[in-house]
């Protein structure tokens, strides 16, 4: 077995980045703290050809130091906006006919293991506040909540780490 070369990993260019067919997942991160937790969900995002990002509430935007530091150039490739107010972005992806999912725990969640994507369907992800979560406002303004099922004492994930096992599991369904 022999670790690939850069060379051969079959890169996109940011142009053709941008020119690829989406995953439709849209990214929303609300109130996010950690600019390092920002950069990590753009990189994640690039790697599995998301859709969009929606940053909003005090969650920090590019160009920004910290966030390229995880980022690693995907701000350039992903689209993303800036909005105060979460509910008003829900609402108006609910609008447009996007599943919007807070990713939380909540009475009646639906384990990730157990959700299915319907590929004619556009899915809103939502992520919430390090130490708070999804605001509850947000999470009953949502068409459902995904849960990751922890079996240890701590029963919460970093965002970035919930992001990509929620990001990867839905991509797959999507794209294999």
């Amino acid at each position: 077995m022999r670790k690939l070369e850069n060379s051969e990993l079959e890169r996109k260019s940011v142009a053709a980045f941008k020119q690829s067919d989406k995953t439709p997942i849209i990214v929303i991160l609300d109130d996010i703290r950690s600019l390092h937790n920002i950069g990590s969900v753009f990189r994640t995002s690039d790697a599995f050809l998301i859709e969009k990002i929606y940053l909003c509430g005090i969650t920090a935007t590019p160009p920004n130091k910290e966030i390229h530091k995880t980022a690693l150039g995907a701000t350039e490739t992903v689209v993303w906006e800036h909005h105060e107010n979460v509910l008003e972005v829900i609402q108006n992806l609910k609008n447009d006919n996007v599943i919007t999912l807070a990713i939380e725990q909540v009475e009646s969640a639906t384990f990730l293991q157990s959700f299915k994507v319907d590929p004619s369907q556009r899915y809103a992800i939502v992520f919430g506040n390090e130490v708070h979560g999804v605001n509850q406002e947000a999470v009953a303004l949502c068409d459902g909540c995904i849960e990751i099922p922890q079996l240890g004492t701590k029963h919460s994930l970093n965002i970035s780490v919930s992001a990509g096992i929620v990001i990867w599991d839905l991509f797959k369904q999507f794209k294999y």
